[in-house]
């Protein structure tokens, strides 16, 4: 009798691990294709647009313009991040949060279900934030063990926009790798700060308000902590006075003196926003055929930067085309060893030689610090910064945003800012050879690195389309 139960427990202990396994990866498994063709209206203005923008590529200044920001705001403030922690940066951002809310700010934050169960379950600066009476936080498709369908469907959005004024958008998660000047381990990524003069209907501006109010409603969005009542928690009193101090400080940083935003911020023809589908579900790869579409309107040349590309038949045909139609088609990525996701080092491990056959010119980042920025430059006109990867879960599973600028001056400052990577990167010449410059030395991978290498390639490689 003891060994039949034994059984029978370990038959459903082994049921509901598959049900949960398979559940969330079977829904994946089948790629749509766009139903509709995608036009691009490219405008043909003489730098008439409305809107400014400032290509932010240091994380100094990326949690600076959110601060600023953040004490701007009048009205209402609209948050986007996958992933958002209680750490140095994470506590500067709550704390701005939170004496805007005291200010009568509507502040709404939403975070990925993901973040929300590593990083903010039960954690009392958070707890700060929502149980106030201006402030939520929602939280995108909460981990739900029962639902396994929709345990793979994330939100990788990343921005914060103000009032009718402004919005920081790109490739930053919200904590200490990404923002601030911290000693230890960081990522290299992109944001762009668009900045309004007048308001209007038209405005990318308001495609992201919109797009921010259509997220926030969804039924997968949930409610975090929103209860009153917790302001009257001690540990909740003790960490909200603890922010408030912390503000004061962050006040006597020169972040907080009135700024020119037109005197920062450069010209623009048009801006626009990008974005995947939002339901939790497999999606058609809106933002990687749009993107791709406007790199086949190029005339010279297109360079772009992802920090891994994994990519599957339809996504190389585009590349492809793409090369065979411009003249110079180049992209920066990290190089194997020097990938801070072994997924993806692992991928491109094994597919650099058919990614090479596309035409594609390739420069590897190789520079120790690992590589995070989504940007790209079409001829002297189109810039894009985001947070869409090169891979298949960007382009079928998450939730994904970039903006797509027409402005030669927005164009030149962000090649300029690319160099800087570009100019140290490894130039490839095949899967296995580069051309190295005067004193360029190739990182070692380590001894670790190529068994933790293996063994993702002969136990999980067949879940690319996952990573």
């Amino acid at each position: 009798m003891k060994k039949y139960k034994k059984k029978i427990i370990i038959s459903g202990v082994l049921c509901i691990f598959l049900y949960i396994i398979l559940g969330a990866i079977l829904p994946f498994v089948n790629t749509p294709q766009i139903s509709n063709e995608i036009t691009l209206e490219l405008s043909s203005s003489q730098n008439t647009g409305n809107e400014r923008a400032r290509i932010i590529e240091d994380n100094g200044e990326a949690l600076q313009q959110r601060i600023r920001l953040i004490s701007q705001a009048k009205e209402t403030i609209r948050m986007s991040t996958y992933e958002f922690r209680s750490d140095e940066s994470g506590k500067d951002l709550l704390a701005s949060l939170i004496d805007a809310a005291h200010r009568g700010v509507d502040v709404k934050v939403i975070v990925d279900g993901v973040g929300e169960l590593t990083r903010m379950k039960n954690n009392d600066y958070f707890i700060a934030l929502s149980s106030l009476e201006n402030a939520q936080i929602k939280i995108y498709n909460p981990i739900h063990l029962g639902k396994p369908w929709n345990l793979n469907a994330r939100m990788h959005d990343k921005y914060l926009m103000i009032d009718d004024k402004a919005y920081v958008l790109g490739g930053r998660n919200s904590y200490d790798y990404f923002l601030g000047q911290h000693n230890g381990y960081k990522n290299y990524d992109w944001d762009v700060l668009v900045y309004q003069e007048h308001e209007s209907e038209s405005s990318s501006l308001e495609e992201l308000k919109e797009y921010f109010g259509s997220v926030w409603k969804l039924p997968v969005s949930k409610l975090y902590e929103d209860d009153a009542k917790k302001q009257k928690n001690e540990k909740v009193r003790q960490v909200t006075h603890e922010l408030n101090q912390r503000y004061q400080k962050l006040q006597q940083q020169k972040w907080f003196r009135p700024v020119d935003y037109k005197s920062i911020t450069l010209l623009t023809k048009d801006i626009d926003i990008i974005s995947n589908p939002i339901h939790c579900s497999i999606k058609e790869p809106i933002v990687f055929h749009t993107i791709t579409e406007y790199m086949l309107q190029a005339n010279k040349e297109v360079v772009f930067h992802t920090p891994y590309i994994i990519a599957d038949k339809y996504m190389m045909e585009r590349i492809e085309k793409v090369c065979k139609k411009v003249p110079k088609v180049m992209m920066m990525t990290n190089s194997v060893a020097n990938n801070g996701n072994p997924f993806g080092a692992m991928d491109y491990q094994k597919n650099k030689e058919k990614i090479l056959k596309t035409g594609l010119n390739i420069l590897e980042y190789d520079g120790g610090i690992s590589y995070h920025g989504k940007c790209l430059t079409i001829d002297d006109h189109i810039s894009m910064i985001g947070s869409f990867n090169f891979d298949m879960r960007s382009t079928y599973i998450n939730t994904e945003i970039m903006v797509a600028i027409d402005s030669q001056e927005v164009n030149a400052s962000l090649k300029e800012k690319m160099k800087i990577y570009e100019k140290d990167a490894l130039v490839v010449q095949d899967k296995d050879t580069y051309r190295l410059k005067e004193n360029q030395v190739i990182q070692e991978m380590s001894v670790m690195r190529k068994i933790q290498l293996f063994f993702l390639q002969f136990f999980l490689g067949w879940l690319r389309f996952l990573m």
